[in-house]
């Protein structure tokens, strides 16, 4: 079964249709590729699959879930990074992590290997507030993969990355097929991007208009 399964499904905000009949499907251990201009709808669609906008018409499940009757119960089993951290700024990078994970209630995660995994394990005592903008882009990706989700969504995870958080985001993508993990991600970095990805699927005016395995 697709864990994400989109027909026809228009999305507003307000009353622009920033979502116009979309279909999509993904599937598990797919890398999904979003690609179009900006103001596309790519977002829009990340924060959609997550359950954080509802769904205006059309068919929508995530996880095989009613995404009109039931956007919330999702959410436990993915992860959106985008652009902001939402970490605390008076607490250590350790303890934001410590946060996440016991409010998750997810198990069988070592906080200690998310933070080598992503680079921080030598800032594991700084707090939030005093990490560059880099760092606390990887910050986000550590609070997203202490939660273990089946499920990563990322929008535009290259952005602020130096050459060493580029790496660690590209361990972490490689490796989600195999760790049974499925990745959605919207960037506009396609030469780097279609290296990771599986299947492309291009964003304009609200709709996808192109869809497929490897470059469009």
């Amino acid at each position: 079964m697709p864990l994400v399964e989109f027909h026809s499904v228009v999305c507003l905000l307000g009353t622009f249709p920033a979502l116009a009949g979309v279909d999509l499907q993904v599937e598990p251990r797919d890398i999904v590729l979003l690609e179009g201009p900006n103001g596309a709808g790519k977002t829009t669609l990340l924060r959609l699959i997550a359950g954080l906008i509802p769904p205006h018409s059309g068919e929508a499940q995530v996880f095989g879930l009613d995404l009109f009757k039931d956007r919330r119960s999702a959410r436990r089993r993915l992860a959106l990074v985008g652009h902001e951290s939402y970490c605390y700024d008076d607490l250590t990078v350790m303890e934001n992590l410590q946060f996440t994970f016991k409010a998750s209630g997810v198990t069988g995660m070592e906080i200690n290997s998310v933070l080598e995994r992503t680079g921080l394990d030598g800032l594991a005592g700084v707090r939030h507030a005093h990490l560059s903008a880099g760092q606390r882009r990887r910050l986000a990706l550590a609070n997203a993969m202490v939660r273990n989700p089946e499920l990563l969504l990322l929008d535009e995870p290259h952005a602020g990355l130096d050459e060493e958080g580029r790496a660690c985001l590209h361990e972490i993508i490689a490796s989600a097929p195999s760790e049974g993990r499925t990745v959605v991600l919207a960037s506009h970095e396609l030469e780097l991007s279609r290296q990771l990805a599986n299947r492309e699927v291009r964003v304009e005016s609200g709709t996808i208009v192109k869809s497929g395995r490897g470059e469009l």
